[in-house]
């Protein structure tokens, strides 16, 4: 008897030990979305979104987690304003109509306690679709300016855009393929 109730016990302690997933909020400083696609096979245009937010749950024991961000297309820089307008036009991301996208992440997939990749759904143009992000870097640290966990890392996936409805181009010899990268921080809350 005594040796059941010691084993219960020890069954409590260790369910009680039991990380839970921890909640982050993303950082704003130190996250950014971003693109590019080949122009004429001659160089890389390049864009981000200025305005994002999210959220991140994240449980390293059980190697779980879940990531929302979300970005404002008209937040739009290209760091040309013409091409920043064109962008943002019914020809290509259609801002009016459809002023945010956002991916959510809700399998993480790890080598060893990093980050690999996470696969997720984006919604870009009203339609979503199934994105796998592949982890460049991840990282998890005690940060000295905040006095909290910070975990990020670079992320990135190459999207075939006419998946979401952006055409503007193909026939002229634009490709279809845009590298999406997502660098994102985000501290524990």
């Amino acid at each position: 008897m005594k040796q059941i109730l010691l084993t219960l016990t020890l069954a409590a302690a260790a369910s009680l030990c039991q990380a839970a997933p921890a909640s982050y909020a993303i950082d704003p400083s130190h996250t950014f979305v971003t693109y590019e696609i080949t122009h004429f096979g001659t160089s890389t245009n390049r864009g981000r979104f200025d305005k994002k937010e999210g959220s991140v749950q994240f449980d390293r024991a059980a190697k779980t987690g879940r990531v929302e961000v979300s970005f404002e297309i008209a937040s739009a820089n290209t760091g040309f304003a013409p091409m920043n307008t064109h962008l943002l036009s019914a020809e290509l991301l259609n801002a009016e109509k459809f002023p945010t996208a956002k991916f959510v992440g809700d399998k993480f997939v790890f080598d060893g306690d990093k980050v690999s990749e996470v696969q997720g759904q984006l919604t870009l143009m009203g339609k979503t679709n199934p994105v796998t992000l592949k982890a460049t870097h991840f990282n998890c640290y005690d940060s000295p300016m905040v006095k909290r966990e910070v975990c990020g890392g670079d992320f990135e996936a190459t999207i075939d855009r006419t998946q979401w409805g952006v055409d503007y181009g193909l026939a002229w010899g634009f490709p279809k393929n845009v590298k999406l990268i997502i660098q994102v921080e985000a501290v524990k809350q």
